[in-house]
């Protein structure tokens, strides 16, 4: 049966893509399209689960397909399944989503073929870059996937800020991709037919300044992809334009397979390396998550806020990484496997909350026509059920128990408390301080969801929009709900997943201590002896907590009866959206405390009365963050780029005899090169 998952799974990629051509227009057209999407995430989740079920690896070579190239190679190991298993779980919900959000694009300014289409064939694509194993195969597929998802970004190319958004994405896939293309020629020698066996086989004879070199390029080229800082520029602009369940499957998977591609090379085609490694990985992400986490404090655009808490999540990953390539590097087995599993769980439990999170805020967007949470509020009686999901994302994605999010970051939190065993005290000094900015991080991303939540849903109206608010169509509450119930269900009962990913770093890096038991209690614990943790103890306790409530109110015979009454009014006699907290004022002492990083620009202009300065006809105020990486490093960098540009635009002439000229010069310098070499 295993082997009919993989035709299956394109082929039903395939029907989607033509039930798109052929109409993807209406009811039955964008079902057709989601279909296709949904059976083909099914099949490849069904083909991760059966391998990593068995423990025998998936293979195919189809020579006919790039036969100059060795062709078309695929292989799942444990490690491609479980990105495989990752892609169906957001996948699915995301299509249904999909089927039913895309209604508005019927207006005739969207292109739903065009969406469909690219939805297909991106969905496959990042399905191969998990199954590749050769280096063309993977090069191909990987452009395929950045490609179909610049498409997808532009989807609505008629609205303000998308087209650059597009190219600011375009432009940092492609500098990545020439980082990976010289990553796997340095690895194979030059070889394009190279498999990933042969790039295995031979990576222990590499110099060590090659094997850094790989590495080093391996970082930043799927740190491109993955949007590690300063390489994330792209996402607070792509996944706000994008429509919303696309910007689901780019923040939960899409970023992901830069983690992925890391973890291949790093583990598996390389074996592991020197202690500076995981200390760089582990620098990256430390920065990573406490910029992230900081900028999306200040945003009042809810998908942008959530694109970098996206940077946010993937430094969180890359902080449990780094620490077990470290321990790794020093022999300690058990903590490197604690490590590298919190960073795989992490990444797992990222994509489901912040796929809820994103499909949560299309709900809002679509309810209401904005992104500004400054033109919400109110949206909890008018959306409940949204209301409710995005709550559950926003507790999962703030670390609070017994959800998955709290998991995950314990597991990470305890692989950099062990970093006392180190023998070095200059590289174990190097972990309470990432212990440090992971709390700072954790602290500030539950104070960011108070502020997207509550300015969002509480209080009352600020717009005509928010006050005209309705709750979405079923199949988005499903999607939602589906997702919902997977961040509960991961932190309730975790024992269910992380013996697998105990076998998938095992597979990858030869590891075979395993660093977590359950007794039977259900007790997660460190096997190190640092700290154990019951989560679904703590699930119970939270439960009986609140249900010994209504019980003491009935036992002491409170009066449970709904009483309405004026409040003190404090000298007015209504109150209006003016009076109400504003995300702005939310995030003032933050901005303040982090002025010197902010950098933020303030305007403030009054309008005073004729008469007299004691009476205020009206007061503006307005601020503005400008990233500092977009101004002071991609700044410059475009500036030189647009000047070069501007004088290789003097050798367009006209002339067609100046055209032979250049074609005989670059003819001749080739065949000198050709010669010398």
């Amino acid at each position: 049966m295993i082997s009919n998952l993989f035709p299956g799974m394109v082929l039903a990629y395939s029907l989607g893509m033509l039930a798109a051509l052929a109409s993807g227009r209406g009811v039955m057209g964008r079902w057709l399209v989601a279909l296709g999407a949904i059976l083909g995430a099914a099949a490849g989740l069904a083909l991760g689960v059966a391998v990593i079920a068995s423990g025998t690896p998936w293979a195919m070579n189809t020579a006919a397909l790039f036969s100059f190239a060795g062709g078309l190679a695929l292989r799942v190991d444990s490690l491609g399944a479980f990105f495989l298993i990752l892609i169906g779980i957001v996948a699915i919900p995301a299509a249904v989503y999909g089927a039913s959000y895309s209604k508005h694009y019927e207006d005739g300014h969207t292109s739903l073929r065009q969406l469909g289409l690219m939805l297909n064939l991106f969905l496959l694509c990042m399905s191969l870059v998990v199954m590749a194993d050769s280096l063309f195969t993977f090069l191909f597929v990987w452009e395929g996937m950045s490609l179909s998802s610049y498409f997808l970004v532009i989807t609505e190319n008629s609205q303000p800020g998308t087209m650059r958004a597009g190219l600011w994405y375009l432009a940092m896939a492609h500098i990545g991709f020439v980082f990976l293309v010289i990553l796997f020629l340095l690895a194979s020698g030059g070889d394009w037919a190279a498999s990933f066996a042969s790039i295995r086989s031979g990576a222990a004879g590499l110099p060590d300044a090659v094997r850094n070199a790989i590495f080093l390029l391996a970082l930043a080229g799927f740190g491109s992809k993955a949007g590690i800082v300063p390489l994330h520029v792209w996402l607070p602009m792509a996944h706000p334009v994008a429509p919303s369940h696309i910007s689901a499957l780019m923040s939960g998977v899409l970023i992901k397979l830069g983690i992925y591609g890391l973890l291949r090379v790093a583990l598996d085609l390389l074996g592991g390396g020197p202690t500076w490694w995981g200390v760089v990985v582990l620098g990256f992400g430390a920065i990573s998550a406490v910029l992230g986490v900081l900028y999306a404090l200040m945003e009042h655009d809810l998908k942008r806020l959530l694109a970098y808490h996206s940077v946010e999540n993937i430094g969180i990953i890359l902080m449990g990484i780094g620490a077990g390539l470290v321990f790794q590097s020093y022999g300690l087995m058990t903590l490197a496997m604690l490590g590298f599993i919190g960073g795989l769980f992490h990444t797992l439990n990222h994509a489901i909350f912040k796929g809820l999170l994103f499909l949560g805020a299309g709900s809002v967007l679509h309810a209401t026509g904005t992104r500004n949470m400054e033109e919400m509020g109110g949206l909890i009686k008018r959306m409940p059920w949204t209301a409710l999901f995005f709550l559950i994302g926003a507790a999962a994605i703030s670390a609070l128990p017994p959800l998955n999010g709290f998991i995950s970051e314990w597991l990470v939190f305890q692989a950099l408390l062990s970093g006392f065993q180190l023998p070095r005290p200059e590289v174990a000094i190097v972990m309470p301080l990432a212990v440090g900015m992971l709390a700072l991080t954790s602290g500030l991303a539950a104070a960011c969801f108070v502020k997207a939540f509550g300015i969002t849903f509480l209080a009352i109206p600020r717009s005509t929009e928010a006050e005209q608010a309705h709750e979405v169509a079923l199949p988005m509450r499903l999607a939602m709900g589906l997702l919902a119930f997977l961040c509960v269900g991961l932190g309730v009962v975790p024992f269910t997943v992380t013996p697998f990913f105990t076998q998938i770093i095992a597979e990858l890096s030869g590891i075979s201590a395993p660093p977590t038991a359950f007794n039977f209690n259900w007790t997660l614990q460190n096997t190190a002896g640092f700290g154990q943790m019951s989560p679904t103890l703590i699930a119970i306790g939270l439960l009986l907590i609140l249900g010994l409530i209504p019980l003491c109110l009935r036992i002491f015979r409170a009066n449970q009866k709904l009483r309405v009454s004026s409040t003190w009014g404090c000298g007015y006699t209504g109150q209006t959206p003016r009076m109400e907290y504003t995300a702005t004022a939310f995030a003032e002492p933050l901005r303040r405390v982090f002025a010197q990083l902010y950098r933020p620009t303030r305007e403030l202009s009054i309008d005073f009365h004729p008469d007299s300065k004691y009476f205020v006809h009206s007061i503006e105020y307005s601020s503005e963050i400008t990233p500092w990486f977009e101004k002071v490093i991609y700044g410059p960098l475009v500036g030189v780029f647009r000047f070069a540009a501007n004088q290789f635009r003097r050798l367009q002439s006209g002339s067609l005899h100046l055209y032979l000229l250049y074609i005989s010069i670059t003819l001749i310098l080739l065949l000198v090169v050709a010669r010398w070499l």
